[in-house]
């Protein structure tokens, strides 16, 4: 949200305001814009808290301001990597949370997320589909938040050999398996084929009931990633139809809230009477 300088109802400080020259006027608006910038972001860190369930800090934290400057009296409150929306160090690099937060206020169907581009690009993930957790998540998959962890899910899709043209240094060669203490692998008597365990698991992928894998078998699972531990299997990541957000968020409702004009004004008129040395 953008919050513009209106210069009314200041009559209470009209004494203050003669006194001051047009570069300390200048200071003290910016001074009463930027402190209801930090004013505004609390309010929308306070809602992502709470209309999300375990809300994970990458969004939590991610409101900003951009502050006024005297050649600009006005104070921009967004969800954003930082203040210059510039991606930032760590791992979401690039990743715009006002990109994540888009259907939560305007509702609709969200964007892919990274690693469903991956999936995508190497025809894991089938087409109309997304993926999601399942309700008891994969022991070491999951981040506490009903999030995967990202390095999980780097690791899964370097199993999956699904890194494309960057395959040379993220996929898992048969020369990199068997550097990797994580990784074992043995030949099938029975099936008659090469099998490759990460940390003791075969990771295998269905399109769903009724479709065929990629050894030709009809596949009794449903869409997703699934992990085989001998006889026991269990879901790692489904593939789900998009399903449509209502919307959770307003900016509007945020900022009246927060009371935010009769907040700039109090502030201004203190920040005039500081200028002037009242």
């Amino acid at each position: 949200m953008r919050l513009d300088l209106k210069m009314t109802g200041l009559e209470a400080v009209q004494k203050e305001l003669a006194r001051l020259g047009s570069k300390d006027l200048k200071a003290a608006q910016v001074k009463a814009l930027n402190d209801t910038g930090h004013h505004i972001r609390k309010a929308m860190v306070r809602e992502l808290s709470s209309v999300f369930d375990r809300p994970t800090p990458f969004i939590s934290r991610s409101p900003k301001f951009v502050a006024a400057t005297p050649d600009d009296l006005s104070v921009r409150i967004l969800p954003t990597v930082d203040a210059r929306n510039l991606p930032s160090k760590g791992g979401k690099v690039g990743v715009d949370p006002q990109q994540v937060l888009q259907a939560q206020e305007f509702g609709g169907r969200r964007a892919l997320k990274k690693s469903e581009s991956v999936m995508r690009r190497s025809g894991i993930l089938p087409s109309g589909y997304q993926t999601a957790i399942p309700s008891e998540p994969y022991p070491g998959s999951d981040d506490g938040r009903g999030n995967f962890k990202a390095g999980f899910l780097v690791k899964l899709l370097s199993y999956l050999q699904a890194f494309g043209q960057q395959g040379y240094s993220a996929n898992i060669t048969d020369r990199s398996a068997r550097r990797r203490k994580d990784i074992t692998e043995f030949s099938n008597v029975r099936t008659r084929r090469q099998v490759r365990l990460m940390n003791g698991a075969e990771f295998i992928v269905s399109k769903g009931k009724g479709s065929t894998s990629a050894a030709g078998r009809r596949q009794g699972l449903a869409a997703g990633i699934w992990a085989r531990t001998g006889k026991e299997i269990k879901p790692v990541v489904m593939f789900t139809k998009p399903g449509n957000y209502t919307p959770r968020l307003s900016m509007e409702r945020i900022a009246q809230q927060s009371g935010a004009e009769d907040y700039l004004a109090r502030r201004l008129r203190f920040r005039i009477r500081e200028a002037a040395g009242v």
